[in-house]
């Protein structure tokens, strides 16, 4: 025995002796520290590092001898080893699934500016509208009424298809063809701008989807916002082909379109655009908060603050509100009711007009008047604009309430964030932008600068209550994301062992 234990290498003798006192547990040699900065890996303890644990399990005579008596030495894997598991784990998860955990900034931004250019859109739309301009073609060609009249005798035809609608009969029968040039680039343009905002929606989500730069939820939101646009195309020429019969000015009306479908199309504009917006913002801020996932949990627990509760209910039924004033304004546009009564406060000799013009009978359909009330609000431009104001004015008064209980209530104020006090006072702004608005149209008729700028003010004002929806939002999947890379990062480093002293 003797003998062997001399004959037996250096190492092994010292690794036995080692194994035999509690040193092991203490010291490390200079050249596992070498080892080990080079490898970047981190130990448990001490005596689990790669060196000594190669004496443990050397398989010569000597240990094995030593060894036979005693219990196997059992080792634990090192907190990297875990998290290389775990993202292995997770990697083969992704693989099976095919989907990615988040979405690529790429499709945000695009997002952005597909928001941007419906923005305009629905501007310019207003812009045809209050030109007159919207009933200047006749026909809906998707594919070939993509291109302007080439000749005179094209642009003939298409002047003798505008002389057989009513708004020609009524409004325009003394228009030349000059003057009808102009008033059909307007909807030539209108019509064009829609394709594009559909090709550039289409073909980048296919790619999107197709290349997997999106998650499996979102790729679902991305058609369906593709099928939204489809379908706002089809609302438009449903809203044009009602200014084109004879049957709505049966009882001498003004030749428009249909103001249902006009309020339809609009908001069907808006919806798209809204979707476009959240779902770009979405993007951008779970990526912002995922690159620090312990800082951006602490985030997110924050806005689980009970007092912030009711001001994110009162935040969502204040943006049902502002839709809901903006459609009235497409009423009041579509039936140019803001031509009428103008002048703010009053209407006529006091606040509200005379009852007989309010509801007036003459907007009943049936012979017992049962349809009174409800035609009157949607079809008689005086009441179709009193209640846009009063629409308005409580909207105004619903975005000050809300922002004096932010800036006052202190539970509250001390809960919210910054980024949400500052959409706050943004949207106040904002209202108070529209209310001048919407008071100087009134004021000087409905000039076609101020209208424009009105019906710009009133997305603007659904797109700021919408940010700050959006910064107040807790969302489950982004949270689940953020606890389980903080988990991880966790282990990581909480595990992390303290500094060795060398072996010399």
């Amino acid at each position: 025995m003797a003998t062997l234990f001399v004959a037996a290498p250096a190492r092994a003798r010292i690794a036995v002796q080692l194994q035999k006192s509690s040193i092991l547990d203490a010291f490390v040699c200079r050249r596992c520290l070498h080892g080990g900065a080079r490898n970047a890996r981190s130990f448990t303890s001490i005596g689990n590092s790669p060196f000594l644990q190669a004496f443990k399990q050397r398989t010569s005579p000597i240990t094995k001898r030593c060894q036979s008596s005693a219990t196997p030495i059992q080792t634990e894997q090192s907190p990297l080893a875990n998290l290389a598991k775990s993202v292995s784990e997770s990697q083969a998860k992704s693989k099976a699934s095919s989907w990615p955990e988040t979405n690529s900034k790429s499709v945000a931004y695009w997002l952005l500016g597909s928001a941007a250019s419906v923005f305009g859109i629905v501007i310019f739309g207003g812009l045809t509208r209050l030109t007159e301009s919207g009933l200047s073609i006749t026909e809906w060609r998707p594919v070939t009424g993509s291109l302007p009249p080439r000749n005179e005798q094209i642009w003939e035809e298409e002047f003798a298809r505008y002389k057989l609608s009513p708004e020609f009969k009524m409004l325009n029968s003394r228009m030349n063809l000059e003057e009808f040039k102009q008033i059909y680039f307007m909807e030539w343009a209108h019509r064009l701008w829609g394709r594009v905002v559909g090709i550039t929606f289409l073909l980048p989500t296919a790619y999107f989807i197709v290349r997997r730069r999106v998650t499996s939820r979102m790729a679902l939101r991305l058609t369906g916002i593709c099928g939204l646009i489809g379908f706002q195309g089809l609302i438009g020429w449903w809203m044009v082909k009602s200014g084109l019969k004879d049957d709505l000015f049966e009882q001498g009306k003004h030749p428009r379109v249909s103001q249902y479908r006009l309020a339809a199309h609009l908001g069907t504009a808006f919806v798209a655009y809204l979707c476009m917006l959240t779902s770009g913002l979405s993007i951008l801020r779970e990526n912002r908060l995922l690159q620090n996932p312990v800082e951006g949990a602490k985030q997110l627990s924050a806005l689980q603050n009970p007092a912030l509760r009711p001001f994110r209910r009162m935040v969502g039924a204040l943006s049902v509100l502002v839709f809901i004033t903006a459609m009235s304004g497409a009423l009041v546009a579509g039936l140019d009711a803001g031509l009428i009564y103008n002048d703010f406060p009053w209407m006529g000799q006091g606040l509200l007009p005379p009852r007989r013009e309010m509801f007036d009978p003459f907007y009943s359909h049936t012979s017992d008047h049962s349809d009174l009330y409800w035609r009157n609000a949607l079809e008689n431009p005086v009441l179709v604009q009193l209640d846009h104001r009063i629409l308005a004015t409580t909207t105004f008064t619903a975005i000050i309430a809300l922002w004096a209980y932010s800036r006052f209530n202190p539970r509250v104020r001390a809960a919210m964030p910054r980024s949400a006090r500052v959409g706050a006072m943004g949207v106040v702004h904002l209202a108070c932008l529209q209310v001048a608005l919407g008071i100087t149209t009134l004021w000087y008729l409905v000039p076609l600068y101020l209208a424009s700028a009105h019906q710009a003010g009133a997305l603007a004002l659904l797109t700021g209550v919408f940010v700050l929806r959006g910064r107040l939002q807790i969302p489950a999947r982004t949270l689940r994301l953020l606890e389980r890379r903080s988990n991880i990062a966790g282990k990581s480093f909480v595990h992390a062992p303290a500094k060795p002293v060398q072996l010399k």
